[in-house]
């Protein structure tokens, strides 16, 4: 048995050698930041979380590809998958820059800088969640042609892998289903609320480097508890982050590549009713968040806190906020008054610069607030004065150069990953089969 392990492993690492390049060697090295679990005194083994499993390695061997081949200590270490995170202070939205620990590996070669994206910039893995600047889809799933109620023109796969990473929509409560209506399900019904996260689940199943925020309006108050069928029957929860402590203020936020290789990578919020103490999942989100005026019809777009009523100015500097930045008119239609959006300016609106544009709604609150905003609310993301200017804003208060492609795209910039990652997991599955090879012979 031994020998044909041995002779499996050795038969594997050969096939995939001769199918990579020397760079892609080097490259198959893990190298997202994360935190390494507790070693287990019972088994005397490590455990490291991965992407899409959990890799155990014995605590007496220490593996690591250098694309030269394996190398091996006597000493109690592993395969290093993480890099030592201490306590840092910084500037709003800035990227910090963290040494290995030592403790972690006996390797005298320094681990390799990451190359892996989070959320599409390797900048960002370093950063905490909400050290981020995220573009956020208004009324997300209301993309049906043709209904002056609808804010966005894509679905919501082709937001996602355009770059849009909250995705903000009012639930109405129907006959015992949750549904996805704006204002009245009469007037526009875009389905149920599970089959949308459905389509997100399969989303994130596909995009394994990205985190997303889900921003759900309870529209009809109802109880906390009819929003959790939706939530895993979809698939969704498996992603869902449950906080360590409630509320969660700005700085204890986990940095993206912990939400990553923990896969903890839906944050879910609610605006009214939620109850974390029941559904822990499913974060309220006014104690954790405040925004400014909502459905604003002033193009200025005053950066003043609007909800939640009589927050203090102490629990202002202490929680994330979104910037509303949806311009809107008031119409009538079949009965109903509502607002739409205001389409006549939405070039401008979307836009980098200049009056009423994103880009200058950004710097207003920055220079308000002393820090960016962590979520800008736009409708028809895909319109601006250029393609993309949505996203170019956020790149910009995020201190990286923007690197999408948008919009309209049947593919996500992260798609292109998979087969870099599944490199990596098949170097991984190899380095842990070696490990108990070994220690058997």
């Amino acid at each position: 048995m031994r020998s044909f392990l041995l002779a499996a492993v050795l038969l594997l690492t050969a096939a995939l050698a001769d199918s990579t390049t020397s760079a892609d060697s080097t490259a198959s090295v893990i190298t997202l930041t994360g935190s390494q679990t507790t070693l287990d005194q019972d088994t005397r083994s490590f455990t490291y979380p991965s992407v899409t499993t959990t890799i155990t390695l014995t605590s007496s061997t220490a593996s690591a590809s250098n694309g030269t081949g394996l190398s091996t200590s006597t000493s109690d270490s592993v395969t290093v998958l993480v890099g030592g995170h201490g306590t840092t202070s910084l500037p709003p939205n800035a990227t910090a820059t963290t040494a290995s620990n030592s403790t972690s590996t006996t390797s005298s070669t320094p681990l390799p800088s990451n190359t892996q994206p989070c959320n599409g910039y390797v900048e960002f893995c370093d950063r905490s969640y909400s050290n981020i600047t995220y573009v956020t889809a208004h009324n997300s799933p209301f993309d049906v042609k043709g209904n002056l109620a609808s804010n966005q023109l894509y679905p919501v796969t082709t937001q996602l892998n355009d770059g849009i990473r909250m995705l903000q929509f009012q639930v109405h409560y129907q006959n015992g289903t949750m549904y996805l209506c704006h204002t009245d399900c009469s007037l526009i019904n875009v389905g149920t609320l599970q089959s949308y996260l459905t389509t997100v689940a399969k989303w994130l199943d596909e995009n394994p480097y990205e985190v997303i925020t889900i921003l759900m309006g309870n529209y009809d108050f109802v109880n906390v508890n009819n929003f959790t069928a939706p939530i895993v029957n979809s698939g969704l929860s498996k992603y869902a982050y449950e906080p360590p402590k409630i509320p969660m203020g700005l700085d204890d936020w986990p940095i993206l590549s912990d939400m990553i290789l923990m896969g903890n990578r839906a944050v879910i919020f609610m605006d009214y009713n939620a109850n974390q103490t029941e559904v822990p999942y499913i974060l309220d989100e006014f104690t954790q968040m405040w925004e400014t005026p909502y459905s604003p019809t002033d193009p200025d777009f005053p950066c003043t806190e609007q909800r939640p009523p009589g927050i203090s100015d102490e629990e202002i500097s202490t929680i994330m906020y979104m910037a509303n930045h949806n311009l809107n008119v008031d119409v009538s239609i079949e009965g109903f008054s509502i607002l739409i959006p205001n389409t006549a300016v939405i070039n401008s609106t979307n836009a980098v610069s200049g009056y009423r544009s994103l880009g200058l709604t950004a710097e207003n609150c920055t220079a308000t607030w002393g820090r960016p905003p962590n979520f800008l609310l736009v409708d028809y993301y895909n319109y601006g004065n250029f393609p993309g200017s949505v996203f170019e804003v956020a790149a910009t208060i995020n201190n990286v150069t923007y690197n999408g492609h948008c919009c309209g795209s049947n593919t996500s910039g992260a798609l292109s990953l998979q087969s870099q990652f599944l490199d990596k997991a098949c170097w991984m599955f190899i380095l842990a089969t070696a490990s108990i090879v070994f220690n058997l012979v």
